[in-house]
């Protein structure tokens, strides 16, 4: 699947998976004009991408939750097998 590099899913997509960089919501917001990285992630993954959310601290103590494009694990390609093979995909 492909996504049009020019709308917000894209962008997204293009940071995280072409581009390989981690992004916040904040660095989503104002680099991208992504509003909801969150939704942005969810669609990417839904296109069988392995996009990983990890929670961090700041440097101010705020806890933020950084997107990042990395290989999906066995137990990840495990239950996709189990879903196909269950017929449920």
């Amino acid at each position: 699947m492909s996504f049009n590099l020019e709308t917000k899913t894209g962008k997204a997509f293009k940071a995280l998976v072409l581009e390989g960089k981690s992004l916040t919501s904040a660095e989503a917001k104002s680099r991208y004009g992504i509003g909801n990285l969150s939704a942005e992630a969810t669609r990417i993954r839904q296109a069988g991408f392995a996009i990983y959310a990890n929670s961090r601290k700041a440097g101010n103590g705020v806890q933020v939750t950084e997107y990042s494009f990395g290989k999906p694990s066995r137990k990840v390609i495990a239950a996709g097998y189990r879903a196909l093979a269950a017929g449920l995909v």
